[in-house]
């Protein structure tokens, strides 16, 4: 599989909600080849906390994202920690939203490969918001979306839930500490509460539930900076595709003005991004589906590494939107 990596120099960015990103900077990572008519792109971002070494299992010749195909590109959000972020950027660090994301993502694929149009942004969770600010901003360039785990506009209750997240790693003695933290109250609203009463960790490896908690959701936060986290929250919290001077905050003219065939594909059992938000935007898409996903791994579903069952749905779904 042919593969590139490469840094993206965006410039002194001037930024949506005041301030500038001084020298901001996206890293990236492609995969296949790109077609001479420019008609094969795909692009991939990234989740909350996540690296693009953490979702490229999924670009695979045996998968939905098959680089054989495909020219996919995955650009690493503003605040994960390997674009400009917190812990990599000196002095005081503005607030980013996903809007600032996607327009510097499309500066990206325009100015280093001549990509004016893309078959398909993929996304999951903080992905997925991605995705839908792709088909709403940009409306004329992206064909299709999947909204995989996600929504149009942040809910009341996915804010709450984040807000606690927060007010943990800024009330703890050390980040280490609130980190730890930080996992075990992100083990409980991840995965569902099926998941747990049939003690499906045993099935990934760890022989007790401590051990799930230490070793997964504690290793997972602790490996990262809890000042990206934090900058990459608020982003999430601040999700929203009509927050900018072309919908003004009137959300159901953002969902009509999407151009683009969308898949929304919930899990009927998270808890971040329930299905009802995704039910509520449905009607006001031209060309929308919804797939939920029949699955008992809460938000995780979506990004069923461990998990051949959701993976197997995901990709069925994905491919007949590719073919459509």
């Amino acid at each position: 599989m042919r593969t590139s990596q490469g840094v993206f120099e965006c410039g002194d960015l001037p930024l949506q909600r005041g301030g500038t990103l001084r020298e901001a900077r996206i890293v990236y990572k492609t995969f296949g080849t790109l077609s001479p008519r420019l008609d094969n792109v795909i692009l991939y971002p990234t989740s909350y906390g996540a690296h693009h070494t953490d979702i490229e299992w999924l670009v695979n010749p045996e998968r939905c994202l098959d680089p054989s195909r495909y020219f996919i590109v995955i650009p690493n959000m503003f605040t994960n920690g390997l674009s400009s972020s917190p812990s990599n950027t000196p002095g005081e660090f503005p607030q980013i939203t996903t809007y600032d994301n996607v327009v510097q993502q499309r500066r990206l694929l325009n100015e280093l490969f001549g990509i004016d149009r893309l078959k398909m942004v993929y996304g999951w969770s903080m992905g997925a918001q991605q995705a839908y600010h792709w088909a709403a901003l940009f409306g004329d360039a992206v064909e299709r979306i999947v909204v995989n785990c996600g929504s149009a506009r942040t809910a009341p209750h996915n804010f709450v839930f984040l807000e606690g997240i927060r007010t943990t790693l800024l009330a703890a003695r050390s980040p280490e500490e609130g980190l730890r933290a930080m996992g075990r109250i992100y083990a409980g609203w991840a995965l569902s509460q099926t998941f747990y009463r049939r003690e499906m960790w045993r099935g990934l490896g760890f022989a007790s539930l401590e051990d799930f908690l230490v070793r997964s959701w504690e290793a997972n936060f602790v490996r990262r900076d809890m000042r990206d986290l934090l900058a990459q929250l608020w982003t999430w919290q601040n999700g929203d595709i009509s927050a900018n001077d072309l919908y003004r905050g009137d959300l159901e003219m953002a969902l009509a003005g999407i151009k683009a065939k969308v898949l929304l594909m919930p899990s009927a059992t998270d808890l971040y991004f329930q299905t009802d938000d995704n039910r509520a935007e449905l009607p006001h898409l031209k060309y929308g589906k919804l797939a939920e996903i029949p699955s008992v791994w809460g938000h995780r579903a979506g990004n069923p590494r461990d998990n051949p069952e959701d993976v197997a749905f995901i990709d069925a779904q994905v491919e007949a939107l590719l073919a459509s």
